[in-house]
């Protein structure tokens, strides 16, 4: 299987004026990384881009390196299958969603700065931003896409779970010694899930623009069930 999990690198992490920390300094790629880079976003990009005009079962790892102007056997470098390729723009999102979590100062509770990772992620422009709310919709129709797209989730949840330790000041290396990472890792990002699923059904058309006022309005409701407490259910209002 190839790169499916969530590297969560960091840079050097630098003390900003609130007590808290800027974001992570990126690490400078040298020209053989960036052109490695470039090669998985090629077929990451033309794996989805064929999957939404096809239809997943309808395309094979021969059209998708074809498409990038990549030799077959490169494509096996970087992904084990179609759909692995598929799902890498929902891995790219998870990579960059820890990116962001850690970067949140740490004078911000662990809800808060999830909450304000997940609207950067979401928020972004960009084409990998826009593939990957492309490739949830996809997954959504497809079923043979979950397998990949529960590796990914698995990979993001033992990544944050780690940064929630750090940001609390559990002990890094084992964050087992504490339950607490673990089951807040697996909460927010349940939760995340579910709006996600929630809001992807109602704007269910690719070709209108996101309402992203109406995803931040659902996930603060969210958010907010997990801050109130799950013992008290309503207490906050959606």
């Amino acid at each position: 299987m190839g790169n499916l999990g969530v590297e969560g690198e960091v840079g050097l992490v630098r003390p900003t004026s609130d007590g808290g920390t800027a974001r992570p300094a990126e690490p400078v790629a040298g020209r053989r990384e960036r052109k490695k880079q470039a090669t998985r976003a090629a077929l990451r990009e033309a794996a989805l881009r064929l999957s939404l005009r096809h239809g997943v079962e309808n395309v094979t790892v021969e059209q998708i390196a074809e498409e990038a102007d990549i030799a077959l056997r490169t494509f096996f470098n970087y992904f084990s299958s179609k759909e692995e390729a598929v799902v890498a723009s929902v891995s790219s999102a998870a990579q960059e969603l820890i990116t962001q979590f850690r970067a949140r100062p740490r004078t911000e509770t662990v809800l808060r700065a999830f909450r304000e990772a997940v609207m950067a992620v979401m928020n972004e422009s960009d084409t990998a931003s826009r593939d990957h709310i492309r490739a949830l919709r996809l997954i959504r129709s497809t079923p043979t896409l979950v397998p990949q797209q529960l590796a990914v989730l698995a990979a993001q949840e033992r990544a944050l779970a780690e940064a929630i330790a750090e940001r609390v000041g559990l002990p890094v290396a084992s964050p087992r010694d504490s339950i607490y990472p673990v089951v807040c890792a697996a909460a927010v990002l349940t939760s995340l899930r579910v709006v996600l699923d929630r809001w992807l059904q109602q704007s269910a058309d690719p070709d209108q623009p996101p309402d992203m006022t109406a995803l931040s309005r659902q996930f603060d409701a969210a958010i907010g069930e997990l801050a109130a407490g799950l013992d008290h259910p309503g207490r906050v209002s959606g």
